[in-house]
């Protein structure tokens, strides 16, 4: 696995200094992205503040989770984030990248980025219909003729309504 690493030593220290980056790397802890990451943009100093602005893109190929349909995405994911030179204490360093030794290691970051934008699941479409679940026939290809079950704790409602 190939990490980068970006000296900012002289981004931090030059108002209206960038630099610019564009590279490909393995998440190689999930199955379901299907190819090589590509991140590509740049940190630059704009004003004294230092900006990190770029876009990672892959391909994901996972099951859908109501029909297990294959699903294969492109996607894309900004990766934006201010980022501060370590200073020792500050209080705010939550809202912020901190760069210790001037020194940013992109693929975490990145990584994190792509791992917090992926859904919780993914749908072959929006309306999937999903599997039957006594007989397991996809129902997006149609409706199954299998008799559901019922649910006996609903048995004395329906007396009910069947004796009017």
């Amino acid at each position: 696995m190939k990490l980068l690493y970006i000296e900012l030593e002289s981004v931090f220290n030059n108002e209206g200094e960038s630099r610019e980056f564009d590279y490909d790397f393995s998440i190689d802890d999930d199955e379901m992205i299907a190819s090589p990451v590509n991140v590509k943009g740049s940190v630059f100093n704009r004003s004294g503040i230092v900006t990190l602005s770029a876009t990672a893109e892959y391909d994901v190929s996972a099951p859908c989770a109501l029909c297990a349909s294959p699903v294969n995405k492109h996607c894309r994911v900004p990766v934006e984030h201010i980022l501060l030179a370590y200073i020792g204490n500050e209080e705010d360093y939550d809202k912020y990248i901190v760069v210790e030794n001037m020194r940013l290691d992109l693929d975490d970051l990145v990584r994190e980025d792509v791992f917090l934008a992926m859904p919780s699941r993914y749908l072959c479409r929006k309306d999937c219909k999903g599997l039957c679940p006594v007989c397991g026939a996809d129902l997006n290809l149609g409706a199954c003729n299998c008799e559901k079950p019922t649910d006996g704790r609903w048995d004395a409602l329906k007396e009910l309504f069947e004796g009017n």
